[in-house]
């Protein structure tokens, strides 16, 4: 007997709790999700950005619940409508006993911003592109070209570099890709860009352009170079701009040292080649009529050599070692 009352005092004791159980949770379903008990927070602290702000997340939890109760929810459905938005990095959505709705956020932060093919989008450091907004605009750098995804990541890692180096953010202010695939830096100084060529050794490239630009073109006017090549091993090649008057003397100088160059050194060559001792008997019973013909051919041997003579070149290599 004993046996049976334990176990209906048992019995009654989970039916009671079972009936508060079942009433708090429809108390509690029926409780209406107000604007104060929702918190939204970006997690952006490092680099704030405003893709998103806290009105636009507060309208999507109003749309995906119109009756605002608690009971109505569908948190995973609201946490996945807010991580399919393009500027959202992650998103975790969850709700407290007292009924509070917590938005935890964080927003991509753009590295670079790529025109391509006539479209600007941006792109984060993983790599992950996605567009630009018309509320807000943040301040990165400008790459422009045929840019392939699978060199986002080399490019991630050269616009990191530049914004951690005083001289480089100083110096560059964009990333350009010619047709021939090769890389350009823009800079802020003249009108000349910087040729990288690929995307590697980019520490020993910039360095070397730091020491060019410490050593020697501090004393020149920036106007000077339609173009400053890094892109080559241990040697900085520049070339000269065309339009700028100062450089009119030093293309002439170049053409004129170019078109003195001796033209008779050749045919001394020729000359002092030896012949075989058959050649050298003929010649001899060979009328004056003939020797007059051979005498006629170092001339156009000289005609032909002024024609050969190398055109000039505007390029100067400077070596840094």
């Amino acid at each position: 007997m004993k046996n049976k009352y334990r176990i209906l005092k048992i019995a009654i004791t989970v039916i009671i709790l079972g009936f508060l159980l079942s009433f708090s949770l429809k108390k509690f379903s029926g409780q209406k999700i107000t604007d104060d008990k929702i918190s939204v927070k970006m997690n952006n602290e490092k680099t704030p950005v405003d893709f998103i702000n806290e009105k636009d997340i507060r309208e999507i939890v109003k749309k995906e619940n119109p009756s605002g109760k608690v009971g109505d929810l569908n948190i995973p459905a609201l946490e996945k409508k807010i991580n399919n938005l393009p500027a959202v990095d992650s998103a975790n959505v969850y709700l407290n006993l007292n009924g509070k709705l917590n938005l935890d956020i964080k927003q991509r932060v753009p590295v670079f911003r790529l025109n391509k093919d006539g479209k600007d989008f941006y792109v984060d450091e993983k790599g992950t592109e996605f567009p630009i907004s018309k509320n807000y605009s943040h301040p990165c750098m400008l790459v422009t070209g045929n840019v392939k995804k699978d060199e986002y990541s080399k490019l991630v890692k050269l616009v990191e570099k530049i914004d951690k180096d005083d001289f480089s953010k100083k110096y560059f202010i964009g990333i350009s890709k010619d047709r021939n695939g090769d890389y350009n830096l823009l800079t802020s100084e003249g009108n000349y860009k910087v040729e990288i060529g690929d995307l590697d050794n980019i520490e020993l490239k910039v360095k070397g352009f730091k020491a060019f630009v410490e050593k020697y073109l501090v004393y020149q006017d920036p106007e000077k170079y339609s173009m400053v090549s890094i892109k080559y091993q241990n040697q900085i090649v520049t070339t000269l701009n065309p339009y700028f008057k100062e450089n009119d003397s030093i293309l002439k100088a170049g053409n004129k040292e170019l078109a003195k160059a001796p033209a008779s050194a050749p045919t001394k060559k020729a000359e002092a080649e030896p012949k075989p001792k058959a050649e050298i008997k003929k010649e001899t019973k060979k009328t004056n009529a003939t020797k007059t013909k051979a005498a006629a051919k170092p001339k156009e041997s000289k005609k032909t050599e002024k024609s050969t003579a190398p055109k000039p070149k505007t390029k100067a290599k400077v070596k840094i070692e």
